[in-house]
């Protein structure tokens, strides 16, 4: 491989890692944003299980 061919070579592999780096930071943000989003869900969750349990009254739940 001549020295063109590995500069060519070089500046291909750092576009695909810039792409890949900006891929990776999309998915960690999502994956971030579904956590927050599954945590407010489960916290909601105890929620109407303890108004579902309140209101069953004594015994019933």
């Amino acid at each position: 491989m001549d020295n063109n061919a590995l500069i060519n070579r070089i500046e291909t592999l750092e576009n695909q890692l810039m792409h890949l780096e900006a891929a990776l930071d999309e998915v960690t943000r999502t994956l971030l944003d579904q956590e927050s989003r599954l945590k407010t869900q489960a916290a909601t969750i105890e929620r109407m299980e303890d108004v579902i349990k309140s209101l069953a009254g004594p015994g019933m739940a």
